[in-house]
């Protein structure tokens, strides 16, 4: 009996070492990393959209973070770059944490699904992955970084140009939230530098418009100093050139000259910055109806200049209605009729010393008389030139002022509404 207790001991024994060694044997066999973990997903092919029992996917954009690239005046666009951290929830890649004691793992973005987040009212958009990777946590939460740079078009406000202000909407949605489709949920949302160039980002606010996604309402102001140095300062110039040009005397022809050269050159000015000029809108910017007002003024100015040189040198503004032939005749005729006079009042006794003597006389008095006629002449150009420079001078110095007045206070309002339609 005790030889029968001692066999049976040693049987039992020998079954525990056989079965350990071959429970160790097992386990050795069995892959429990997290890299193991990662195949095992990946194995999985889980690459489309998550098929709840209500058939939709709520994502979650913990952060979204928004920046301007640059603002195109010329086209009216707006380049954005968008940076948004989004989870989601899948229940397939769950896994065993008794097997896999590890809470997150990595898995290739190309593995697993992601969500489409896009610019509806963008012309051109590029979305693409932050990183090749994304974090896979073991609740079956997924973790994951995206970019998106578009170009919006925007319909600015430029009336106030170069002192504008107005808002631009980028709308964010998924492609549908019909059926099987994505709601998306913005929990965080804050706006990164973007003050570059001639615009500067002074904020921006997320507003919820939908179910369908929502729109960011970018708020955009021109830093004054570039535009009106480039743009304003020289037309301020010019015109001042021009009021100083009427000190120049008008019989000679500098004045004509240097009006000339200053119509031709602010005309120059205006083809090379024709680029630089804001493109039209619904409200179309001012400062073009401004060049358009500078430019008359200049011509104005030296057309009057160029008829007040004509009025110096005939007397009259009529100048047009009298040929120069019949002046020609008259002045002919005026002779003429001196020469007779002359005749007639000579005397037979006379000496010729009187006669030389009455002609020397004549000749002097005619020269009296044409110069008394042409200081009458250039005084009659002078007192019009001077009502014209003071009209000239306060209709120039009330049109600046109203016309900054106006671009600094006037608003010209823009409806951003529908965004979604």
């Amino acid at each position: 009996m005790p030889q029968m207790q001692r066999s049976l001991r040693l049987r039992s024994t020998a079954l525990l070492w056989t079965l350990l060694f071959a429970g160790r044997g097992s386990w050795t066999d069995t892959c429990t990393s997290r890299r193991c973990l990662a195949n095992m997903l990946v194995e999985r092919k889980l690459i489309t959209q998550p098929q709840l029992l209500n058939c939709s996917e709520a994502i979650f954009v913990t952060l979204l973070e928004y920046q301007t690239i640059k603002v195109d005046t010329k086209n009216l666009r707006l380049v954005c770059h968008l940076d948004a951290i989004i989870e989601w929830y899948d229940d397939d890649l769950e896994w065993d944490y008794f097997v896999y004691p590890y809470d997150e793992v990595i898995l290739p973005v190309s593995k697993v699904w992601t969500p489409d987040i896009f610019v509806s009212n963008g012309i051109s958009a590029n979305t693409e992955n932050s990183f090749r990777d994304l974090i896979v946590y073991k609740n079956g939460k997924l973790r994951h970084r995206m970019i998106i740079t578009a170009e919006v078009n925007c319909e600015f406000n430029l009336f106030n140009y170069p002192f504008a202000e107005d808002s631009c909407p980028v709308v964010i949605e998924t492609w549908s939230t019909e059926g099987c489709g994505i709601t998306m949920i913005v929990e965080n949302f804050k706006i990164s530098d973007g003050s570059h160039g001639d615009w500067e980002t002074i904020g921006a606010d997320l507003v919820p418009a939908n179910a369908e996604g929502y729109y960011i309402s970018v708020r955009l102001r021109i830093r004054q100093q570039n535009p009106f140095i480039t743009l304003m300062l020289p037309s301020i110039l010019i015109i001042l050139a021009d009021m100083v040009s009427f000190a120049l005397p008008l019989g000679c022809g500098e004045r004509n000259s240097f009006k000339v050269t200053l119509v031709l050159s602010f005309t120059m000015f205006l083809l090379i910055l024709n680029d630089q000029l804001p493109g039209d809108s619904e409200c179309s910017p001012i400062i073009k109806t401004h060049f358009c007002v500078c430019l008359v003024l200049l011509v104005v100015s030296m057309l009057v200049s160029m008829v007040l040189t004509r009025v110096a040198q005939d007397g009259g503004l009529v100048f047009c209605c009298f040929p120069k032939r019949a002046q020609a005749a008259n002045e002919g005729k005026g002779d003429d009729q001196e020469v007779g006079g002359d005749i007639s009042v000579v005397r037979i006794d006379d000496s010729g010393e009187n006669q030389m003597y009455r002609k020397v006389m004549d000749f002097l008095n005619a020269i009296n008389a044409r110069e008394a006629d042409s200081e009458r002449k250039q005084a009659l150009a002078d007192k019009i030139d001077k009502i014209f420079f003071w009209f000239y001078f306060t209709a120039g110095t009330v049109y600046f002022s109203a016309m900054i007045t106006v671009m600094v206070k006037y608003e010209c309002r823009i409806s951003h509404v529908n965004i979604f339609d």
